[in-house]
């Protein structure tokens, strides 16, 4: 069974990923197996934090209720100093390219990842 560490899903101020042990690949959404080769029990790790932007998209529209007060707010791509890349929320001028550092902040209710410029 893959172990797993408390992250920003569970209200944390962490972001975890996972690496496999019999291949090395690293994997950001966390599965019982391993995405490239199959094995089981992917070892779960803490991320730094760190990246670089791979892509950013300025919000103007709320989805939500709970997102109209954030509107205009920015997504990212981060390319993780780990080697994974997730989606987070950032400062808005941001841009491709752009070496970031995760903290965290609360939005429409939850605690999320916020990158800013490092």
């Amino acid at each position: 069974m893959s172990e797993r560490l408390t992250d920003w899903t569970k209200g944390e101020e962490a972001i975890t990923y996972q690496t496999c042990i019999s291949c090395g690949h690293v994997q950001y959404f966390h599965r019982a197996f391993c995405a490239a080769c199959g094995a089981s029990g992917p070892r779960a790790q803490r991320a730094s934090g760190k990246g670089r932007v791979y892509a950013t998209s300025l919000v103007c529209r709320a989805a939500t209720s709970e997102t109209r007060a954030h509107v205009p707010y920015n997504i990212l791509l981060v390319d993780c100093a780990e080697g994974f890349r997730m989606m987070a929320h950032g400062d808005d001028d941001l841009a491709i390219g752009d070496s970031v550092t995760a903290s965290f902040k609360p939005f429409a209710g939850r605690l999320v990842p916020f990158f800013t410029r490092s």
